[in-house]
């Protein structure tokens, strides 16, 4: 199903054009929380996901037809709601609730949570140095977390809610890894964005009574179609391309880059402070995930 392998440029490439979008989403979505609230925001973004990418699945589908089996569908629907779709649920919350720097550096856990799973099911085994990595990041995580000002704009809610949110993704990872062999990433997206949309959408409606769709500017519908379709279907098609060809871990670890362009991004855009807490904390944290990977 699969095909042939693609080259290690090309996976490499990809995995940067992600990195990317995913980096400058966390600008955007500021942008958009001024005019959305959170959790409608959160709503709308899952629906515009599943829009954009239902027709991309059905035109691929014409070309190759196939018979679901609902224990297959429901398998697919309660990944893709519990991970990809809550992730980003979670996401959008958080975002609202702390700093673009903050959210972009918890971020980075993502690849202990993946270890964390996948040792829970027992495709990798805890080491001295792997413990040490998980020790030196949560040392971090507690630097952030007493460095905290009013000025930055992060509280402990919103870091952990992004927590939560990588918590999700970590999930989805490894078991998309998992199915990789059986379905591509556009099938799994698809169903995940869908089937989302669908189960939000009494939330998404409940939510819409209260809220004047004149009000936001063309910059906050801008700021919400990025969300959804270059930081959510297109990077996410992406994401699950590429673990079809690379270990979960080692893409996940492209999160390692994300502090730093989301950083970047929101100090000329937002305007925010780069403080020596955040430096020493955002360190700790990148050291202990990138001593989990390597030994």
């Amino acid at each position: 199903m699969t095909g042939s392998r693609p080259s290690e440029g090309r996976l490499y490439f990809l995995l940067l054009v992600m990195l990317f979008f995913w980096s400058l989403n966390y600008v955007i979505g500021k942008f958009a929380l001024r005019e959305f609230p959170p959790l409608l925001l959160a709503c709308l973004r899952t629906t515009f996901s599943g829009l954009f990418v239902l027709p991309i699945y059905l035109l691929r589908r014409r070309a190759a037809p196939r018979e679901w089996k609902w224990t297959e569908l429901r398998g697919l629907l309660v990944l893709g709601v519990a991970g990809l779709v809550l992730n980003q649920v979670l996401f959008v919350i958080g975002l609202s609730w702390t700093s673009v720097a903050h959210a972009s550096i918890v971020v980075v856990l993502m690849p202990v949570m993946v270890l964390l799973f996948s040792v829970f099911l027992n495709q990798e085994h805890f080491t001295a140095g792997k413990v040490l990595g998980i020790l030196v990041a949560a040392a971090g995580v507690i630097v952030l977390q007493l460095s905290k000002d009013q000025a930055s704009g992060a509280t402990i809610y919103g870091d952990l809610c992004i927590f939560l949110s990588g918590i999700a993704l970590a999930a989805f990872t490894v078991k998309s890894k998992q199915i990789a062999n059986r379905y591509d990433s556009l099938t799994i997206n698809s169903v995940a964005y869908v089937g989302g949309a669908v189960a939000l959408a009494p939330t998404t409606l409940l939510l819409s009574l209260g809220f004047d769709y004149k009000r936001p500017t063309a910059t906050g519908w801008a700021s919400l179609v990025y969300m959804a379709a270059f930081a959510g279907v297109l990077s996410y098609l992406i994401y699950n391309y590429a673990l079809q060809y690379i270990p979960a871990s080692r893409v996940s670890a492209f999160s390692y880059l994300q502090p730093l362009g989301a950083t970047l991004f929101a100090v000329f855009m937002l305007g925010e402070l780069i403080t020596t807490s955040l430096v020493i904390g955002g360190i700790l944290v990148l050291a202990g995930v990138f001593i989990t990977e390597r030994v």
